[in-house]
């Protein structure tokens, strides 16, 4: 008897881990209602509500995973960082479908901070010294995480 139960207990156990399709960070989120990255692409201004977006990773901060950006159909990138810096996502997730909810918002990226996360995405010298002007670029501040498994 022991060893049916403890059968059935691995058989569940295998089914509830191949049947998630992907490894969630932070929130709990569900994958439905999920838009797409270019349904933010375009707007000024963001009443400040919680949307639910998915689009692909280009990068990913290569010092602990602490932000993500997502490309944009226009070929630039989506800042994605994690609400209170509570969780992190893998390093080695770039060209991953993922989907995230939190707030999106437009804001000024400063030549500093567009050059610390050029250092965090282990880009070059040069290429951080071609960083010479402020960026005004649509953001994010995701408070859960969805990333698809292979």
């Amino acid at each position: 008897m022991k060893k049916i139960l403890f059968s059935m207990f691995l058989m569940i156990c295998t089914v509830v881990a191949f049947g998630q399709k992907y490894d969630s960070f932070g929130k709990k989120i569900s994958a439905k209602g999920a838009e797409p990255v270019s349904s933010l692409e375009g707007k000024n201004e963001f009443n400040g509500g919680v949307v639910k977006v998915e689009g692909e990773v280009e990068s990913v901060c290569q010092m602990k995973g602490c932000w993500m950006r997502i490309k944009k159909t226009d070929g630039t990138t989506m800042m994605v960082k994690f609400k209170d810096y509570d969780f992190f996502v893998p390093k080695d997730i770039a060209g991953k479908k993922v989907i995230f909810e939190g707030v999106p918002s437009v804001k000024t990226l400063s030549v500093a901070e567009q050059r610390h996360y050029a250092e965090d995405a282990k880009k070059s010298k040069e290429e951080i010294e071609k960083i010479t002007k402020d960026k005004v670029d649509l953001t994010f501040l995701a408070d859960g995480v969805l990333v698809l498994k292979n």
